[in-house]
């Protein structure tokens, strides 16, 4: 009995343990804008904010779209864009917009530390094709070369 109660004390132990080192993901959140941005960007964030966490995503990045040509030098516009871009399924495009975003404010750490921007990678490389080892020969248990 005394065994079986010092297993499941250490099955809890661990299992609370592996759950409290889980890396968490931060949710991905519309951005505010810089001070001195016109108030037309300023209003078309906060419309493409409450849309965004109303899960519209559509009228997100129609308001986004409208923020990032009131201030087309935004850092932030660009990465919120990009979240509504990306929150529709366009990867490509969010990409590019979430690079611009780090390019134009290239000390907002929130943008450069994002999860949406990790995904990508450096933008300063290329994409890079993964090398596949191509071998005329036959897998051998434990795949290693002899």
């Amino acid at each position: 009995m005394k065994a079986w109660s010092l297993s499941l004390l250490m099955m809890c132990v661990l299992v609370v343990g592996v759950a409290g080192c889980a890396k968490k993901v931060r949710p991905l959140v519309p951005l505010a804008l810089d001070r001195g941005t016109t108030p037309q960007a300023v209003t078309f964030t906060e419309q493409g904010t409450q849309a965004y966490q109303a899960r519209q995503f559509e009228e997100a990045k129609q308001y986004f779209s409208q923020a990032v040509t009131a201030a087309p030098q935004s850092g932030q516009a660009h990465y919120n864009y990009a979240l509504g871009i990306n929150a529709l399924g366009d990867t490509e495009e969010g990409r590019q917009h979430f690079i611009e975003a780090a390019n134009l404010a290239p000390g907002d750490k929130t943008i450069w530390d994002s999860p949406a921007l990790h995904q990508y990678g450096n933008p300063q490389t290329e994409k890079a094709a993964k090398e596949h080892r191509t071998t005329t020969s036959r897998p051998t248990f434990g795949g290693g070369p002899r």
